[in-house]
Protein backbone atom coordinates (compact mmCIF):
# COMPACT_ATOMS: atom_id res chain seq x y z
CA UNK A 1 0.00 0.00 0.00
CA UNK A 2 1.29 3.75 -0.53
CA UNK A 3 2.50 5.37 2.31
CA UNK A 4 0.00 7.84 4.02
CA UNK A 5 2.51 10.98 3.38
CA UNK A 6 0.67 14.27 3.43
CA UNK A 7 1.58 16.33 0.66
CA UNK A 8 1.61 19.51 3.04
CA UNK A 9 5.20 19.50 4.79
CA UNK A 10 4.19 22.18 7.07
CA UNK A 11 2.40 25.09 7.35
CA UNK A 12 3.82 28.95 7.68
CA UNK A 13 0.85 30.37 9.87
CA UNK A 14 -2.49 29.81 7.79
CA UNK A 15 -0.99 29.15 4.63
CA UNK A 16 0.44 25.51 3.62
CA UNK A 17 4.22 24.36 2.34
CA UNK A 18 3.70 21.79 0.12
CA UNK A 19 6.50 19.34 -0.86
CA UNK A 20 6.27 20.27 -4.58
CA UNK A 21 6.95 23.77 -4.04
CA UNK A 22 9.94 22.74 -1.30
CA UNK A 23 11.03 20.58 -4.16
CA UNK A 24 11.81 23.47 -6.40
CA UNK A 25 13.33 25.59 -3.44
CA UNK A 26 16.06 23.00 -2.39
CA UNK A 27 16.53 22.65 -6.29
CA UNK A 28 17.70 25.72 -6.90
CA UNK A 29 19.59 26.24 -3.73
CA UNK A 30 21.87 22.90 -4.39
CA UNK A 31 22.16 24.09 -8.13
CA UNK A 32 23.19 27.50 -7.54
CA UNK A 33 26.55 26.74 -5.91
CA UNK A 34 27.13 23.75 -8.78
CA UNK A 35 26.60 25.57 -11.45
CA UNK A 36 28.62 28.70 -9.95
CA UNK A 37 31.89 26.38 -9.96
CA UNK A 38 30.68 24.34 -13.66
CA UNK A 39 31.04 28.38 -14.51
CA UNK A 40 34.54 28.88 -13.06
CA UNK A 41 36.10 26.03 -15.09
CA UNK A 42 38.43 26.78 -18.07
CA UNK A 43 37.33 28.05 -20.31
CA UNK A 44 35.64 30.40 -17.98
CA UNK A 45 31.90 31.43 -19.09
CA UNK A 46 29.98 33.74 -16.72
CA UNK A 47 30.94 34.95 -13.11
CA UNK A 48 29.69 33.97 -10.02
CA UNK A 49 27.50 37.25 -10.15
CA UNK A 50 25.61 36.58 -13.50
CA UNK A 51 25.37 32.56 -12.58
CA UNK A 52 23.56 34.16 -9.20
CA UNK A 53 21.30 37.03 -11.67
CA UNK A 54 20.51 33.95 -13.98
CA UNK A 55 18.57 32.01 -11.32
CA UNK A 56 15.43 34.85 -10.89
CA UNK A 57 15.24 34.10 -14.90
CA UNK A 58 14.91 30.73 -14.92
CA UNK A 59 12.51 30.22 -12.06
CA UNK A 60 10.01 32.34 -14.10
CA UNK A 61 11.06 30.26 -17.25
CA UNK A 62 10.66 26.66 -14.90
CA UNK A 63 7.19 28.22 -13.90
CA UNK A 64 5.82 30.11 -16.71
CA UNK A 65 7.02 27.67 -19.16
CA UNK A 66 5.86 24.43 -16.98
CA UNK A 67 2.39 25.58 -16.64
CA UNK A 68 2.22 26.91 -20.47
CA UNK A 69 3.47 23.63 -21.27
CA UNK A 70 0.81 21.39 -19.65
CA UNK A 71 -2.00 23.82 -20.81
CA UNK A 72 -0.80 23.48 -24.45
CA UNK A 73 0.41 20.33 -24.59
CA UNK A 74 -1.90 18.17 -22.39
CA UNK A 75 -5.31 19.75 -21.87
CA UNK A 76 -6.00 22.52 -24.07
CA UNK A 77 -9.50 22.38 -24.98
CA UNK A 78 -10.13 22.32 -21.11
CA UNK A 79 -8.61 25.66 -20.31
CA UNK A 80 -9.60 26.97 -23.58
CA UNK A 81 -13.40 26.43 -22.19
CA UNK A 82 -12.24 28.06 -18.60
CA UNK A 83 -9.25 29.93 -19.04
CA UNK A 84 -9.11 31.58 -15.92
CA UNK A 85 -8.12 28.14 -14.68
CA UNK A 86 -4.84 28.36 -16.18
CA UNK A 87 -3.40 30.53 -13.30
CA UNK A 88 -4.63 27.89 -10.58
CA UNK A 89 -1.29 26.58 -10.11
CA UNK A 90 -1.86 25.01 -6.77
CA UNK A 91 -4.35 22.87 -8.51
CA UNK A 92 -1.12 20.62 -10.15
CA UNK A 93 -0.36 20.74 -14.05
CA UNK A 94 3.05 21.06 -14.73
CA UNK A 95 5.32 20.03 -17.94
CA UNK A 96 8.68 19.39 -17.58
CA UNK A 97 8.74 20.28 -21.92
CA UNK A 98 7.33 23.52 -21.33
CA UNK A 99 9.57 24.35 -18.28
CA UNK A 100 12.74 23.71 -20.80
CA UNK A 101 11.21 25.35 -23.22
CA UNK A 102 10.81 28.62 -20.55
CA UNK A 103 14.08 28.04 -19.33
CA UNK A 104 16.35 27.83 -23.28
CA UNK A 105 14.01 31.32 -23.59
CA UNK A 106 15.28 32.21 -20.09
CA UNK A 107 19.09 31.27 -21.19
CA UNK A 108 18.96 33.02 -24.81
CA UNK A 109 17.65 36.45 -23.12
CA UNK A 110 19.73 36.59 -20.49
CA UNK A 111 23.25 35.64 -22.58
CA UNK A 112 21.84 38.22 -25.49
CA UNK A 113 21.38 41.10 -22.25
CA UNK A 114 24.97 39.67 -20.77
CA UNK A 115 26.63 39.55 -23.97
CA UNK A 116 27.74 35.79 -22.91
CA UNK A 117 28.06 32.90 -25.73
CA UNK A 118 24.43 31.32 -25.43
CA UNK A 119 25.96 27.70 -26.09
CA UNK A 120 28.53 28.23 -23.66
CA UNK A 121 26.35 29.81 -20.56
CA UNK A 122 23.48 27.01 -21.47
CA UNK A 123 26.42 24.44 -21.36
CA UNK A 124 27.22 25.29 -17.54
CA UNK A 125 23.62 25.17 -16.37
CA UNK A 126 21.76 22.13 -18.34
CA UNK A 127 24.55 19.96 -16.06
CA UNK A 128 22.37 21.15 -12.81
CA UNK A 129 19.25 20.72 -14.33
CA UNK A 130 18.30 17.26 -13.03
CA UNK A 131 19.11 17.66 -9.47
CA UNK A 132 15.47 19.97 -10.04
CA UNK A 133 14.11 17.04 -11.78
CA UNK A 134 15.01 13.72 -9.47
CA UNK A 135 13.18 16.23 -6.52
CA UNK A 136 10.57 16.71 -8.46
CA UNK A 137 9.76 13.27 -9.02
CA UNK A 138 10.22 12.53 -5.62
CA UNK A 139 7.81 15.11 -4.43
CA UNK A 140 5.12 13.41 -7.20
CA UNK A 141 5.51 10.45 -5.51
CA UNK A 142 4.79 12.24 -2.38
CA UNK A 143 1.95 13.33 -3.38
CA UNK A 144 0.39 9.81 -4.79
CA UNK A 145 0.07 11.74 -8.03
CA UNK A 146 1.19 10.45 -11.63
CA UNK A 147 1.33 6.69 -11.10
CA UNK A 148 2.55 4.05 -12.87
CA UNK A 149 0.54 1.46 -15.17
CA UNK A 150 -0.43 -2.01 -13.71
CA UNK A 151 2.56 -4.25 -12.31
CA UNK A 152 2.44 -7.69 -11.44
CA UNK A 153 1.96 -8.45 -7.74
CA UNK A 154 4.39 -10.23 -7.26
CA UNK A 155 6.86 -7.37 -8.03
CA UNK A 156 8.21 -6.33 -4.54
CA UNK A 157 8.06 -3.06 -5.27
CA UNK A 158 4.52 -3.08 -6.76
CA UNK A 159 2.04 -0.21 -5.00
CA UNK A 160 -1.50 0.45 -4.31
CA UNK A 161 -2.06 3.78 -5.38
CA UNK A 162 -5.02 5.94 -3.52
CA UNK A 163 -5.94 7.21 -6.59
CA UNK A 164 -5.03 4.47 -8.84
CA UNK A 165 -7.37 1.78 -8.31
CA UNK A 166 -6.96 -1.21 -6.13
CA UNK A 167 -4.86 -2.86 -8.60
CA UNK A 168 -0.78 -2.84 -7.89
CA UNK A 169 1.42 -0.48 -10.08
CA UNK A 170 4.55 0.61 -10.79
CA UNK A 171 5.98 3.69 -9.06
CA UNK A 172 7.23 5.39 -12.08
CA UNK A 173 7.59 8.83 -10.38
CA UNK A 174 11.05 7.08 -8.88
CA UNK A 175 11.90 5.05 -11.71
CA UNK A 176 11.87 8.84 -13.25
CA UNK A 177 13.69 10.32 -10.05
CA UNK A 178 16.31 7.65 -10.74
CA UNK A 179 17.04 7.72 -14.77
CA UNK A 180 15.83 11.41 -15.10
CA UNK A 181 17.68 12.40 -12.11
CA UNK A 182 20.01 10.77 -10.46
CA UNK A 183 21.55 8.47 -13.27
CA UNK A 184 21.16 11.76 -15.76
CA UNK A 185 23.26 14.21 -13.06
CA UNK A 186 26.05 11.63 -12.89
CA UNK A 187 26.55 11.47 -16.80
CA UNK A 188 26.14 15.28 -17.00
CA UNK A 189 28.74 15.99 -14.21
CA UNK A 190 30.69 13.66 -15.26
CA UNK A 191 30.55 15.09 -19.12
CA UNK A 192 30.92 18.70 -17.48
CA UNK A 193 34.68 17.71 -16.14
CA UNK A 194 36.30 16.62 -19.63
CA UNK A 195 37.97 19.45 -20.74
CA UNK A 196 37.69 18.50 -24.26
CA UNK A 197 34.18 18.40 -23.85
CA UNK A 198 33.38 22.11 -22.67
CA UNK A 199 35.83 23.50 -25.38
CA UNK A 200 32.85 22.22 -27.90
CA UNK A 201 30.08 24.60 -26.97
CA UNK A 202 26.93 23.12 -27.61
CA UNK A 203 27.74 19.88 -26.32
CA UNK A 204 26.96 19.11 -23.20
CA UNK A 205 23.70 20.96 -23.71
CA UNK A 206 22.68 18.22 -26.89
CA UNK A 207 24.00 15.63 -24.39
CA UNK A 208 20.88 16.61 -21.46
CA UNK A 209 18.28 16.83 -24.47
CA UNK A 210 19.25 13.37 -25.62
CA UNK A 211 19.91 12.00 -22.15
CA UNK A 212 16.76 13.20 -20.96
CA UNK A 213 14.70 12.22 -24.24
CA UNK A 214 15.85 8.87 -23.61
CA UNK A 215 15.49 8.37 -20.05
CA UNK A 216 12.01 9.37 -20.06
CA UNK A 217 10.55 7.49 -22.80
CA UNK A 218 11.52 4.37 -21.45
CA UNK A 219 10.21 5.91 -18.14
CA UNK A 220 7.25 6.52 -20.14
CA UNK A 221 6.69 2.79 -20.41
CA UNK A 222 5.98 1.92 -17.19
CA UNK A 223 4.28 5.10 -16.56
CA UNK A 224 0.55 5.23 -16.99
CA UNK A 225 -0.85 8.12 -19.52
CA UNK A 226 -2.55 10.76 -18.83
CA UNK A 227 -6.44 9.94 -18.79
CA UNK A 228 -7.51 13.14 -20.62
CA UNK A 229 -5.26 11.79 -23.73
CA UNK A 230 -4.13 8.30 -22.96
CA UNK A 231 -2.39 6.28 -25.27
CA UNK A 232 -1.27 7.56 -28.98
CA UNK A 233 -1.41 5.91 -32.43
CA UNK A 234 1.01 2.76 -31.77
CA UNK A 235 0.77 2.84 -27.74
CA UNK A 236 2.74 5.59 -27.30
CA UNK A 237 2.33 8.56 -25.38
CA UNK A 238 2.40 12.32 -25.39
CA UNK A 239 5.56 12.16 -23.34
CA UNK A 240 7.06 10.01 -25.83
CA UNK A 241 6.43 12.12 -28.87
CA UNK A 242 7.19 15.35 -26.97
CA UNK A 243 10.97 13.24 -26.55
CA UNK A 244 11.05 12.65 -30.18
CA UNK A 245 12.25 16.30 -31.05
CA UNK A 246 13.98 17.37 -27.88
CA UNK A 247 16.32 13.66 -28.95
CA UNK A 248 16.57 14.77 -32.40
CA UNK A 249 18.14 18.75 -31.22
CA UNK A 250 20.47 16.75 -28.78
CA UNK A 251 21.61 14.66 -31.49
CA UNK A 252 21.73 17.72 -33.62
CA UNK A 253 23.85 19.87 -31.11
CA UNK A 254 26.36 16.95 -30.25
CA UNK A 255 27.12 16.80 -33.69
CA UNK A 256 27.45 20.72 -34.50
CA UNK A 257 29.60 21.12 -31.86
CA UNK A 258 31.69 18.27 -32.79
CA UNK A 259 31.67 19.92 -36.22
CA UNK A 260 33.32 23.30 -34.60
CA UNK A 261 36.87 23.72 -33.73
CA UNK A 262 37.42 23.92 -29.42
CA UNK A 263 36.81 26.92 -28.36
CA UNK A 264 39.40 28.74 -26.06
CA UNK A 265 37.23 31.78 -24.93
CA UNK A 266 33.35 31.83 -24.25
CA UNK A 267 32.57 35.40 -24.81
CA UNK A 268 30.33 36.65 -27.92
Amino acid sequence: MFPGFDPVAFHVGPLPVRWYALAYMVSFIIALPIARRLNRLAPEVATSEQVDDFLFYAILGVLLGGRLGYVLFYRPLDYLAHPVDIIKTWDGGMSFHGGALGVILALAFFSWKNRLSFLAFADRIVPVVPIGLALGRCANFVNGELWGRPASPDLPWAMVFPTGGPVARHPSELYEALTEGVLLLCVMLFAASRPRLRGHFGFLSGLFLFGYACARSFCEFFREPDANIGFLAGGVTMGQILCIPMALAGIGLMTYAFRRPRQETAHV
